[in-house]
C-alpha cells in the first residue's frame, strides 16, 4: 500500500483526512506534521510515495517546505491542499516542484482521484480552483502575467504540444493527434520545460496559464 504524509496545521483536518484515506483502503498514513519545518523533520526518517501539504503553516509555509524538500528528493510527489484564497501562492508552489492541488472540501472520489494521478507521476489540478486562478490572470489588477515572453519563444509545434499537455493527453495521445512519434512528443516536452525554466508538467502547465499563452 502507498504511503503518505499529511502536512497541516489544523489537527482535527488532519486526523479527520487520515481516517478518510486509511478507511477508504486509499494509502496508509504514515506520518503528520502541523507545519513546514516539522515535515522537513520528519521526511529522512520516512520514505513518503506522497505528500500531502497544505499552504498556509505557521513557522514554514507550503511553499517554503515543497521548494526544500523537492531540493533535497527530487523524485518526491507533493500535492497541495487547499482553500479559496489560496491562488496567490499557486504559481510559487508549483514551480518549487508541487505537481498539483486539491480543494480541502474535495469528495472522496476526487481525493482519490488527485492521489492516483499524482502516484502515477501525472499533474492534478482541481478544476474549480483552475477556474479561479485563470480568472484571477484575467483582471488586470490580480494579473501576474509575465511580459517577458515572446511569440518566438515556442515554435508553433511545442504550443500545440503545450495546448495538449493542458487538456490531459498523454505522450501516446498527443504523438497520435498530432500524428508524430511519441519520441519527438517527448522531445517538445523536453524543450518546454527547459524555455519555460519548468520543474514538472504541472510547473509547464501553470507558466502557460500566467503567461497567457494557451487556453483553458
Amino acid at each position: 500500500m502507498k504511503k503518505i504524509i499529511i502536512a497541516d496545521d489544523h489537527k482535527i483536518f488532519r486526523q479527520g483526512l487520515k481516517t478518510l484515506i486509511v478507511k477508504e483502503g486509499i494509502a496508509e498514513v504514515i506520518a503528520e506534521a502541523q507545519n513546514g519545518r516539522e515535515f522537513l523533520e520528519l521526511l529522512p526518517k520516512h520514505n513518503p510515495d506522497l505528500v500531502l501539504m497544505d499552504i498556509e503553516m505557521p513557522e514554514m509555509n507550503g511553499v517554503d517546505a515543497t521548494r526544500k524538500a523537492i531540493s533535497l528528493y527530487p523524485d518526491l510527489k507533493i500535492l497541495v491542499l487547499s482553500t479559496f484564497g489560496d491562488e496567490v501562492h499557486y504559481f510559487n508552489i508549483i514551480q518549487a516542484g508541487a505537481k498539483g492541488f486539491i480543494l480541502k472540501t474535495s469528495g472522496i472520489q476526487e481525493l482519490q482521484s488527485a492521489i492516483t494521478d499524482v502516484l502515477a507521476g501525472n499533474s492534478y489540478f482541481s478544476n474549480e480552483l483552475l477556474r479561479r486562478v485563470i480568472a484571477n490572470i484575467s483582471d488586470p489588477a490580480k494579473s501576474q502575467a509575465s511580459n517577458d515572453v515572446t511569440d518566438n519563444q515556442f515554435t508553433k509545434r511545442e504550443l500545440e504540444v503545450l495546448q495538449l499537455v493542458t487538456n490531459g493527453l498523454s505522450n501516446e495521445e498527443i504523438a497520435e493527434n498530432l500524428h508524430i512519434s511519441v519520441t519527438t512528443v517527448k522531445g517538445h516536452r523536453s524543450n518546454l520545460l527547459m524555455k519555460s525554466g519548468s520543474k514538472n508538467t504541472a510547473g509547464l502547465i501553470m507558466y502557460g496559464i500566467k503567461n497567457n499563452i494557451i487556453l483553458c
